[in-house]
């Protein structure tokens, strides 16, 4: 009855863990510390929804331009501008309905099927979903582990590049916290530019990241390294992002896409297909928080960065489990002794000690025998995990 691309398409086995530990919860069986969610546990600050309440109140709840009102995309295009320091021109700018349509917008412009697309993985699956649902191949170049850090085989990544219609690269990456060096980047856009070869941004935690050699910029306009800032307008590059991580927006639901001009205006036909437009009272909390968030993204990474810590140096003392250092982003990506399944041992874990994680399988092939801990809960949730795992793995 449907696409064959469809019935095949595996079900997100986060979402899968998800159902299981709260049915555990709901029984009562377990106390429930949910670290497999990629979100933290402040919700948005005050500011930003007093503008969305502003905005109800005064009733802008009407249809709104495809690509976002002209407050958001000029505030987005001043915001850009000044992080990256490089003109970016509204006219480069679409408002998406969350990041996640951003990406899918950006994939059902480019692929055809059998187009192939190079992407670094373990990554979150959806962005590995969306070429399979449009009948294109993707091509994984997956990172290792070595001496506890993450690291990616450029040349491994270029030789897969070669033929495809784009390279998908996220990072700060979900779920392991490897970010590519700013070398990386430039001789990545450099080969799409020789090749004619999109190259896909999924900048979601550019905002998050704590290792200062793979870091650019101070203060408010501190950034993971990227190709934002060495792009020309009209090079065929794709930025995507999202309000979520960076402005604890993620039920907000509100995104955005950087491209050339003319792939934008087509843009405006996809956005219109899909989802017509974002919610203009969404759209003026996203105003306030790209204009007035400074200290709000400053408070966040510092928070991020101390929990980090706080749990890297927690499963260190766990003996037989290993972590990959997280430079960025928000999660911890680990394997323990037995774990070598990593969906049956997730859903042992919690259903005997009540810790829920993220199977690493549910990132792709590579990720299996590692689990996805989001280390963005509380300090006293995070100890209490630690020493639950700790105790049932003794």
């Amino acid at each position: 009855m449907l696409r064959s691309a469809i019935e095949h398409l595996p079900a997100s086995q986060i979402r899968e863990l998800s159902v299981y530990a709260n049915e555990l919860a709901a029984r009562g069986a377990v106390d429930m510390l949910k670290f497999y969610v990629g979100e933290g546990d402040a919700p948005t600050p005050a500011f930003i929804r007093d503008a969305a309440a502003e905005a109800l109140a005064a009733g802008d709840t009407f249809y709104n331009p495809n690509l976002g009102i002209d407050e958001l995309r000029s505030a987005l295009a001043a915001y850009l501008t000044r992080l990256h320091g490089r003109p970016v021109a509204a006219g480069r700018i679409a408002v998406t309905s969350a990041g996640v349509n951003a990406l899918m917008l950006a994939s059902q412009m480019l692929l055809d099927p059998g187009d192939a697309v190079a992407m670094v993985t373990p990554v979150w699956p959806n962005l590995s979903a969306m070429p399979a649902i449009l009948g294109a191949e993707v091509r994984r170049v997956p990172l290792a582990c070595r001496d506890g850090r993450w690291t990616l085989d450029l040349r491994r990544l270029l030789d897969a590049a070669r033929g495809a219609r784009a390279v998908v690269v996220n990072s700060p990456n979900n779920p392991t916290g490897w970010v590519m060096p700013q070398a990386d980047w430039l001789e990545l856009l450099a080969f799409c530019r020789r090749h004619g070869v999109w190259l896909v941004s999924d900048d979601a935690y550019e905002r998050l990241v704590y290792d200062p050699e793979l870091a650019q910029g101070d203060g408010a306009t501190r950034r993971a390294t990227g190709v934002l800032g060495a792009v020309e307008p009209d090079d065929r590059v794709i930025s995507a992002n999202t309000f979520s991580k960076t402005w604890s927006m993620t039920g907000w639901r509100l995104g955005w896409l950087v491209a050339p001009e003319p792939f934008v205006g087509q843009l405006a036909k996809m956005i219109e297909f899909n989802t017509s437009c974002a919610p203009p009272f969404v759209q003026r909390a996203g105003v306030v928080a790209v204009r007035d968030g400074d200290a709000l993204v400053a408070e966040t990474r510092d928070r991020l960065r101390a929990r980090r810590d706080l749990l890297l140096a927690g499963l260190a003392a766990i003996p037989g489990v290993e972590v990959g250092w997280p430079a960025g982003a928000m999660y911890a990506f680990l394997r323990a002794p037995g774990s070598e399944d990593s969906v049956a041992f997730a859903r042992r874990l919690v259903r005997e000690t009540g810790v829920a994680l993220a199977p690493g399988v549910a990132f792709g092939p590579e990720g299996e025998g590692w689990l996805r801990w989001c280390f963005a809960s509380g300090e006293p949730m995070l100890r209490e995990g630690v020493a639950r795992l700790a105790r049932w793995l003794a």
